[in-house]
């Protein structure tokens, strides 16, 4: 079975290199490219690779930032930079390799020896007795990071400084306890990657972190509102009320 490879990197040349060396193994299949961070995001999403080479200083955002807003199922990162000074950074990230450019065709082939494809993992059961072993646990594929821009800057923001998702004026904003900032996914897509256990849709226009709900106010007509911690007023449908409440009593 062929590796499912993602090139990515601003420089045409750099790709059209590993693309080569690349192109030469029956066991590799380049399935697209990118040229920034935010496209090889929207690129992993969309075509799930089993590997990804990924240059480390790019415009936008970095591959550094890129690899941190993954989940826990990401793909294999193979890091690709002219600099060496980011390999510590890189494999605290989880980095399979650091290769240095130009690439070798050597170091390329030693770099997918490292690289098995595999399943998503399966979270252990817990052992008898240890029922509350799975408590704070993050779905396996969920992010644990989110990139959002502030102005022309990407900020990583870990899970747990997430207070709620909105969508308003076409835009998707990520809302902290101090600040708003913007992301590239709609709220369909990340409803699509979020914990259900941790995140709820309280309406067409909002997600909101089930940690961060302090009060919940309920409408005369069948509607409600939730005070987030950060003192945000978040309106919930009709049709989502009841079922807020639910989840909240867990």
């Amino acid at each position: 079975m062929s590796l499912r490879v993602l090139l990515v990197d601003d420089e045409a040349p750099a790709r059209g290199r590993l693309r080569q060396l690349l192109s030469e193994r029956a066991d590799v299949a380049i399935v697209g490219e990118a040229e920034d961070g935010i496209e090889a995001i929207e690129r992993i999403q969309e075509l799930s690779p089993d590997v990804v080479f990924l240059d480390i200083q790019m415009p936008g955002c970095s591959g550094l930032d890129v690899a941190a807003s993954l989940g826990p199922a990401r793909p294999a990162i193979i890091f690709c930079t002219a600099f060496d000074q980011h390999a510590v950074d890189a494999f605290e990230l989880q980095a399979v390799d650091y290769l240095l450019k130009p690439v070798t065709r050597a170091r390329l082939d030693a770099a997918l020896a490292r690289v098995t494809p595999s399943a998503p993992a399966t979270p252990a059961a817990p052992a008898a007795g240890d029922a509350g072993a799975a408590e704070g646990a993050t779905l396996p594929g969920s992010p644990t990071r989110f990139l959002a821009r502030r102005g022309a800057r990407y900020k990583v923001v870990p899970l747990a400084e997430v207070v709620a998702f909105s969508f308003d004026e076409g835009q998707t904003r990520l809302h902290t306890a101090t600040e708003q900032l913007l992301m590239q996914p709609t709220l369909a897509q990340l409803l699509r990657r979020l914990d259900p256990a941790r995140f709820f849709q309280v309406s067409r226009a909002a997600v909101v972190h089930l940690d961060a709900v302090r009060e919940a106010k309920p409408h005369s007509d069948g509607a409600g509102q939730v005070v987030l911690s950060n003192g945000t007023v978040v309106e919930v449908s009709r049709r989502r009320w009841r079922p807020l409440l639910d989840e909240l009593e867990r």
